[in-house]
């Protein structure tokens, strides 16, 4: 009978069954330190199969600081942890497919990659900038109690933390590496082939960020660091440079994919395009038909054919185009020579034949991508004037992203949430252009003063409070439609709010001598105490592949409460004394998959039974216990 594995994978297993694909024969066994044989990569066969390597003290370009190999090992440490679901702290549980994640991300993207590896569009993050001043999350779980006692800062189970990183600190820099590396490295897994990441920084961190992504994602998948003018005032609180902007770097999981969308031409720019000689094509505007510079065959005669007038190019000029191409688009009526026809010729540029729409620019200007300030009334605007959130990120920032990203139906993830500006920014484009882009939002409960009492409380209030406005806006334009016009509908304007928690299950990963024989009753029933059904529901999700945001529904089955998710894709009873008469009921729906706890089945029979009753009835699913 096949038992669910608890815990996220082993990033290093999974990078030698990486290897092993590629290069099978590199592939041996050795034993372990257990004695026991192990699958492993003989590192001689893959030096002489990729011949010349970078190894040992030999000199080669690099980036490293100290506390490097830590990091990149916490990229592929395993944990055993879980997401905890919270249904009254959820807005729509029943029907949105946005997710709102209280916990460490480091956590919330091991156990978001078991389902979303690949399926996300785009990432967006505003990280700690290394001021001196804000916080850093805290990575060393090596340190003792007693150390970490020693110092300030907010501890959670394991002992990580938020902890201020001072400049005076001597590994200033190193520490805010390690802790980007792993988040980094493990945020590109998520992304689609086509997807993006974006990245808000300061002068504080922006080259070794850099360093970074190029080292993670490759120096010929950046597309850009784009300059966003943050403010357009000028501020005299600095003694030499008075600093008004701040970097989004993007790069992509593949350039070779990718495919920014294109931004809205501005009506000035539109306005430049005229018809003055009524043509039915519409609006277009004069191109000159001579470029600077001699050219062989690039000086010939062009006739205006009302006038008669003889045109030749400028001196040291030529014409553009071949002669008898030039003949073409005269009688095409695309050259003009003037209202009266005796004016320079000029190539007619159709309005409706140019590139509709234009290419993001580097600069993103503040009346393009707001400012600090234009944040601060975003939501301020939501919170009767307060503002519970010190550095929001603006509303139009997030926008301009989303505008050039995201597709229609897609997901957008934001691992450091702060505020929720993603969350509001991507409901609002919905609504706009009818789109369904969902949103995974991760953000630390951190403590804070005020109205408040944690970072995560102003988050979901934010999303909340967006979504009744968003609500408001569309039941207003409604009321202004004609008799018999379609209502525009609502977006989805919800989120399902889950905890990261340790796992629901007792730790049996004990070796003897940790293990007494009293305490082997307790994992007769190994499921930790105040543990609810939905939580193993959702233990159970992501090692079958299925999100957070699935339909859940409950049915009474021969008496017993059996979880459907997601359709017939999993049909999961955590209820005690479970009988074959409800594994048989189960069996009959024909789930893609089936789970019970190993400890809830009523007797011997049921256990040896369970297999055999979706072997009958049911045979394409598969059984398993946890």
């Amino acid at each position: 009978m096949e038992k669910i594995e608890l815990g996220t994978a082993d990033g290093a297993t999974e990078n030698i069954e990486k290897i092993a694909e590629l290069f099978p024969q590199v592939m041996t066994e050795t034993k372990n330190a257990e004695g026991e044989l192990e699958r492993v990569v003989d590192f001689d066969s893959l030096r002489d199969l990729l011949g010349d390597v970078a190894e040992g003290q030999r000199e080669r370009y690099q980036f490293t600081w100290p506390g490097k190999r830590e990091a990149k090992a916490e990229a592929r440490r395993p944990i055993y942890k879980t997401m905890i679901p919270e249904p009254g702290k959820s807005k729509d549980w029943d029907t949105t497919e946005n997710l709102y994640i209280e916990g460490d991300n480091l956590d919330a993207l091991k156990i978001l990659k078991e389902t979303y590896a690949g399926k996300v569009k785009l990432i967006y993050i505003d990280p700690p900038y290394n001021t001196g001043h804000d916080f850093v999350y805290d990575d060393d779980f090596a340190k003792t109690r007693g150390e970490y006692d020693a110092e300030s800062g907010d501890y959670n189970e394991e002992g990580g933390r938020l902890v201020a990183n001072p400049e005076s600190n001597g590994r200033f820099h190193s520490d805010w590496c390690s802790m980007m590396y792993p988040r980094l490295a493990l945020a590109r897994d998520l992304l689609t082939a086509d997807g993006a990441i974006f990245i808000s920084i300061d002068d504080n961190e922006v080259n070794n960020l850099l360093n970074l992504m190029n080292e993670l994602f490759g120096q010929e998948n950046e597309i850009a660091t784009f300059v966003w003018e943050k403010m357009y005032t000028t501020k005299n609180d600095s003694s030499v440079v008075s600093n008004k902007h701040e970097y989004v770097c993007c790069f992509a999981k593949s350039v070779n994919t990718l495919s920014f969308n294109l931004l809205p031409r501005s009506d000035e720019m539109d306005a430049r395009y005229t018809n003055p000689d009524n043509d039915p094509r519409g609006p277009w505007k004069a191109i000159p038909l001579y470029a600077n510079g001699e050219r062989k065959n690039g000086r010939y005669e062009v006739v205006s054919p009302s006038t008669g007038t003889i045109h030749l190019p400028k001196p040291n000029s030529h014409w553009r185009y071949r002669k008898e191409d030039v003949e073409k688009l005269i009688s095409d009526n695309r050259i003009y020579f003037g209202a009266d026809g005796l004016g320079q010729p000029n190539l007619k540029r159709f309005l409706s034949e140019v590139k509709q729409g234009i290419n993001v620019s580097s600069l993103w200007k503040s009346n393009e991508a707001g400012t600090n300030d234009s944040a601060k009334k975003d939501i301020r605007a939501l919170f009767d004037g307060d503002s519970p959130f010190d550095f929001p990120k603006p509303l139009m920032l997030m926008r301009r992203i989303l505008d050039i990203a995201s597709s229609d139906e897609c997901t957008v993830l934001d691992f450091f949430s702060g505020s929720a500006s993603m969350a509001q920014a991507a409901m609002e484009k919905n609504a706009e252009d009818g789109g369904n882009r969902r949103f995974v939002l991760v953000q630390i409960p951190e403590e804070t003063t005020g109205q408040f009492s944690t970072l995560t409380e102003i988050g979901e209030e934010r999303i909340r409070r967006a979504g009744a406005k968003i609500a408001a806006e569309i039941d207003e334009s409604n009321k202004q439609l004609e008799l018999g016009a379609d209502p525009k509908p609502y977006p989805d304007l919800g989120f399902r709010v889950i905890r990261i928690d340790s796992s629901n299950f007792k730790d049996f990963y004990l070796t003897p001598g940790e293990t007494s024989q009293e305490s082997l009753f307790d994992f007769a029933d190994n499921v930790k105490k105040g543990r609810s059904d939905l939580d193993l529901l959702f233990e159970v999700l992501p090692k079958l592949g299925i999100p957070y945001s699935a339909k859940i529904e409950e049915r009474m089955l021969a008496g017993k409460k059996v979880f459907f998710v997601d359709g017939d894709k999993l049909a999961a009873c955590f209820d005690a004394n479970v009988s074959s008469d409800t594994i048989e009921e189960m069996a009959k729906a024909k789930p893609w998959y089936a789970v019970i706890r190993d400890s809830s089945m009523a007797d011997d029979a049921t256990h040896a039974n369970y297999e055999e009753l979706f072997h009958t009835y049911s045979p394409d699913t598969v059984p398993q216990v946890i």
